[in-house]
């Protein structure tokens, strides 16, 4: 992904998620797609999708079951 789309797309979720600490970052060797991060750590990756002319990004995330436990 370009610099700008980056910058784009971290702009919209931190005010998507009003959370100023998510950031979109370069995958290493990678342009359709991009890193998720929330302060250092990595929550999940952001693809790009261009197809018939019009252009979409998907957002996935694992949430792995062990996350979800109470931390007592």
């Amino acid at each position: 992904m370009k610099p700008d789309e980056i910058a784009k797309l971290t702009k919209f979720l931190r005010a998507k998620f009003e959370l100023p600490s998510i950031a979109v970052k370069k995958r290493p060797q990678k342009d359709d797609s991009a890193e998720v991060y929330i302060g250092e750590e990595f929550v999940g990756v952001i693809f790009r999708d261009e197809e018939d002319g019009e252009l979409s990004y998907n957002f996935s995330m694992a949430i792995l079951d062990f996350d979800l436990e109470d931390e007592d």
